[in-house]
């Protein structure tokens, strides 16, 4: 990397620091932290859901898997644009105006909680265990594809390159809170975009268009042009199951329940969908222009855009486009630490310890469990030969898989119990555990598909054996209901 592209480099990390100090200020109490206050706009919510949502995956695991394997891994985009959209038409407006009905919930054991006046406290328990457990793999998943970038960049070690790009990460999440992350979230989610746009554009007049690049990959491998090639039936209902994942990711409701309010969704579903479909498919493409210009072949596939970035561009725009991969892991990891934190501070600490603690004690605690939580998921990704996309899979699959079905039939049906709730919840889990450990015949289907089934399966039925809904949960879903004909 030359000392330009470093120059511009830190100058980007600076800026986000930059953020993180000032939401540090205007961060009063837990809800602020939390949520933000709920004063998220359409803009900045939609492209924070987005940026969070996609990670490193996007412009290391994507164009990663398409340079390796071609054009059969578009399934996994057009799943997952799919179940994106459905993401933002059922779930936002009515997840925002439940969690502010069932007493002002802040994080999703929380509304757990609240929506099934669960006194036991065991559904906000189970569930905020469940969550500890995913977010700590995907941290590490961010984690890795943040030092694979400073270690091809910088020709550092892969410790060293863990370790620097955690630093940055955890400073302005434990400084700013939710109000840092979203913010950051923005400026990182336009940079993204911009980036999976240029670098395929110019890729291709590179290699001489687009005829020339097809030509290209056909001689290196005809099938990569096929996105039937190698592919069965349930091979394709595997990857597009990934769209499956996004009714259940605790780091994306959280977008929904911070909005200014149910109006606000339309909006936002528009800018959120327009931003991911092109930022999607220019990862896709990334990888299959890659494969042109470098002749299929690259030391590590998940570093393609890496290599095109240092390649092609000026040394000012090659750090601006390394700097877009950074942005890409940060709004992901900040997004899970956070609610990890969230996590911890109010499900744990605050409901089973110490209820009567002050905001600011709260707050402290909150940056504290960062802190925690970014050195165990570290530990986990010590390990360079770890891949990006595997461990955001599994942790994927986990969240999808353990509160997809939950969220949408909570919001949706009136008579899912508490019980049915629970039981769900650790089918869907632990379908995910166990079916990862399994291989061969059907096995082999991504794990998020049986486990989203069994969990919804297994709340259907616990529920309809149990007993009639409280006056109360009825009345609460009635006046949701009411609200959100309102909204729309």
């Amino acid at each position: 990397m030359t000392n330009t592209t470093l120059i511009t480099f830190i100058i980007y990390l600076v800026a986000m620091l930059g953020i993180g100090v000032y939401a540090y200020r205007v961060t009063a109490n837990l809800s602020d932290y939390i949520l933000g206050g709920r004063r998220l706009g359409p803009g900045v919510a939609a492209l924070s859901a987005g940026a969070s949502d996609m990670s490193g995956w996007l412009l290391l695991g994507l164009p990663g898997a398409v340079f390796a394997a071609g054009m059969n891994q578009i399934w996994i985009a057009v799943g997952l644009t799919i179940g994106a959209f459905l993401n933002w038409w059922y779930v936002a407006g009515r997840l925002r105006i439940y969690t502010e009905v069932a007493a002002d919930s802040l994080t999703l054991p929380d509304f757990l909680e609240n929506r099934f006046h669960d006194r036991s406290r065991l559904l906000r328990v189970i569930s905020a265990l469940v969550i500890l457990v995913f977010f700590t793999f995907y941290t590490s998943s961010g984690l890795v594809a943040g030092a694979k970038l400073f270690e091809a960049s910088f020709e550092m070690s892969y410790t060293s390159a863990l370790w620097v790009g955690a630093i940055v990460i955890i400073s302005y999440t434990f400084l700013g809170g939710f109000l840092a992350v979203s913010w950051t979230d923005f400026v990182q989610g336009l940079l993204m975009f911009l980036a999976l746009i240029a670098v395929p554009v110019v890729t291709m007049m590179e290699v001489g268009g687009w005829d020339a690049v097809t030509q290209e990959a056909a001689a290196i491998n005809p099938g990569f042009l096929d996105a039937f090639h190698d592919m069965t039936l349930l091979g394709i209902v595997s990857l597009m199951a990934w769209g499956l994942g996004y009714f259940g990711q605790p780091h994306i409701l959280a977008r929904f329940m911070a909005l200014r309010s149910a109006g606000d969704v339309p909006k936002a579903r528009v800018i959120g969908m327009g931003w991911m479909v092109l930022s999607l498919y220019g990862a896709i493409f990334t990888g299959f222009v890659g494969v042109a210009y470098l002749h299929g072949e690259v030391g590590d596939s998940e570093q393609v855009f890496i290599v095109l970035s240092n390649v092609l561009f000026h040394p000012v725009i090659s750090g601006i486009l390394l700097a877009a991969i950074l942005a890409a892991v940060m709004s992901t990891i900040d997004s899970q630490l956070l609610v990890s934190s969230s996590a911890i501070t109010e499900d744990f600490y605050k409901q089973l310890f110490r209820r009567e603690a002050s905001e600011t004690e709260l707050v402290w605690v909150g940056r504290l469990a960062v802190l925690g939580i970014a050195l165990l998921a570290i530990w986990m990704a010590s390990n360079p030969d770890r891949s990006v996309l595997d461990l955001v899979s599994y942790a994927w699959a986990g969240f999808g898989a353990a509160f997809g079905p939950i969220i949408l039939l909570s919001l949706t049906w009136e008579r899912l119990s508490r019980n049915g709730a629970l039981a769900g919840i650790l089918v869907g889990a632990a379908t995910v555990v166990v079916w990862a450990e399994l291989s061969g015949g059907l096995f082999d289907v991504y794990e998020i598909l049986p486990g989203f089934l069994f969990c919804g399966l297994t709340a259907v039925v616990v529920s309809l054996f149990g007993g009639e809904v409280s006056p109360e949960v009825r009345a609460e879903f009635a006046r949701v209901r009411s609200e959100f004909d309102r909204a729309r």
